[in-house]
């Protein structure tokens, strides 16, 4: 069986970003896993935590139910702690992801790896989309684990692509949009780039809008998310449709140019 493997830094991050193409790859015959490098402890604190229930308790079982809604064969956890936000004093904790020596991390991926035998893995682009100090290491790892792992996978990167995200802004603001209500890729994200990568370094644009209600039920499995799951779920649905009708990664060593296509066959179309 052809087996996909995605790394992600939280859990959440999976049903935001790639849960269409892994929704798409399950239904097509692959088998498909999700690693989650962190906890997700920094998430947000839900306000009905059970006596003794913690919140890495409750973004587990979000998980498992994303999971469940996209089709997953299996979930996975590298068990480090969330790193939090660029110059947090959580970077340096005991078991933050970031703090971790890169060779253990990707040592422990590659052991999933091996264990799966994976045909494909995905992470991030260089810089995490949007500079999250974990999301940056998925990055480092994703390499890293490739190399180690007995057969290396073919590896692509999830991305933003930040000129479709302009055109969204530049169309907003032209139908009359405040700036209060338009979000623009170009301001600098956590690490002071700007959001994902322009069209020029994308290889893949994946059609998803087939699986838009797979990608919501996985959103909707992460409630205790609610600023940023909260946001997406209150987009009406052909806001919704633009915004996660398509998926994007870059390949490394790709002939350049971005093609409408699916990465994750055999035999890439």
């Amino acid at each position: 069986m052809h087996t996909i493997v995605f790394l992600h830094a939280h859990p959440d991050d999976e049903a935001s970003q790639t849960s269409g193409s892994m929704a798409r790859a399950v239904a097509e015959g692959s088998r498909v896993v999700v690693v989650f490098a962190t906890n997700g402890d920094h998430g947000e604190v839900p306000d009905d935590l059970a006596p003794g229930e913690s919140v890495v308790d409750r973004r587990r079982v979000e998980a498992a139910a994303s999971a469940a809604a996209i089709g997953l064969h299996r979930v996975e956890w590298l068990g480090y702690a969330d790193s939090g936000m660029t110059g947090w004093e959580q970077n340096s904790h005991d078991g933050a992801f970031v703090a971790a020596p890169l060779e253990e991390a990707a040592a422990r991926f590659a052991a999933i790896l091996d264990e799966e035998d994976a045909d494909v893995v995905v992470g991030y682009d260089w810089h995490g989309g949007y500079g999250h100090p974990d999301h940056v290491r998925v990055h480092e790892v994703l390499h890293a684990a490739a190399a180690l792992a007995a057969r290396r996978p073919r590896v692509l990167e999830s991305t933003m692509n930040r000129d479709a995200m302009r055109r969204l802004a530049e169309g907003a603001r032209a139908a009359g949009a405040s700036e209060d209500d338009v979000f623009d890729p170009d301001q600098p994200m956590d690490d002071g780039n700007p959001l994902g990568e322009p069209e020029s370094a994308i290889h893949w644009r994946v059609d998803v809008r087939d699986r838009l209600d797979q990608r919501r039920a996985a959103l909707q499995a992460h409630a205790s998310q609610t600023s940023d799951v909260g946001m997406m779920l209150s987009m009406p649905p052909e806001i919704f449709s633009v915004f996660f009708g398509h998926e994007h990664y870059v390949e490394a060593g790709r002939e350049p140019g971005m093609v409408d296509g699916w990465p994750f066959a055999a035999q890439p179309t």
